[in-house]
């Protein structure tokens, strides 16, 4: 019986991270796995924290640079501008889809369908309607490149579909981001020792 209850809590935890709503593409780790890395640096200089902007890159750059250090030191890679081997950057980026389903109504479809001796109430329609236009992503493409050719070895892109754009709660932000981070650098091996 306590068999099956772990099973249980694994299979609903993969459900739930499956349905996320969040896609994420992984370019192959093979080639950075090659390069033997042990010391990185940023691209660009962090945003500055004084600005007062209504723009989301400036919430999401410091999350972004806390979880990938964090994630890359718990990996044995060491933040260090002068010896660094690879670089990180990302960048942040508004997209739009077409005919994308929202989380919140994952069981209505946008394609048109006939079902025998069933009468569809309004709500559905419209939903069905409105779920199948454009709809708007935000996307974060996390890219690793080598220091010395500049050539990229590893990228990952994230995509989620916007919800509501008007939202701006920031512990929802970082919560996410966290989760998200987490999920896209699993990936990436260990630090080569030095």
């Amino acid at each position: 019986m306590r068999n099956t209850a772990v099973l249980a809590c694994i299979l609903l935890s993969l459900a739930l991270v499956a349905c996320s709503g969040v896609h994420i593409d992984h370019s192959p780790v093979e080639q950075f796995a090659a390069g033997h890395y042990h010391y990185y640096k940023w691209r660009t200089q962090p945003l500055p924290k004084a600005t007062r902007s209504y723009d989301a890159l400036y919430a999401i750059d410091p999350i972004v640079r806390r979880e990938v250090d964090a994630h890359l030191q718990s990996r044995g890679y060491v933040l260090d501008t002068e010896r660094a081997q690879f670089t990180v950057d990302y960048m942040y980026v508004s997209g739009m889809v077409q005919g994308a389903r929202s989380d919140l109504a994952d069981n209505i479809s946008p394609i048109p369908r006939i079902t025998p001796n069933r009468h569809l109430d309004q709500a559905s329609v419209d939903n069905a309607i409105a779920l199948s236009g454009v709809r708007e992503t935000d996307n974060i493409v996390l890219q690793f490149n080598d220091r010395e050719s500049n050539r990229e070895v590893w990228a990952v892109t994230m995509t989620s579909i916007v919800e509501n754009a008007n939202s701006n709660d920031a512990t929802r932000l970082d919560d996410n981001l966290t989760e998200l981070l987490e999920r896209a650098l699993k990936p990436l091996p260990q630090a080569s020792p030095q």
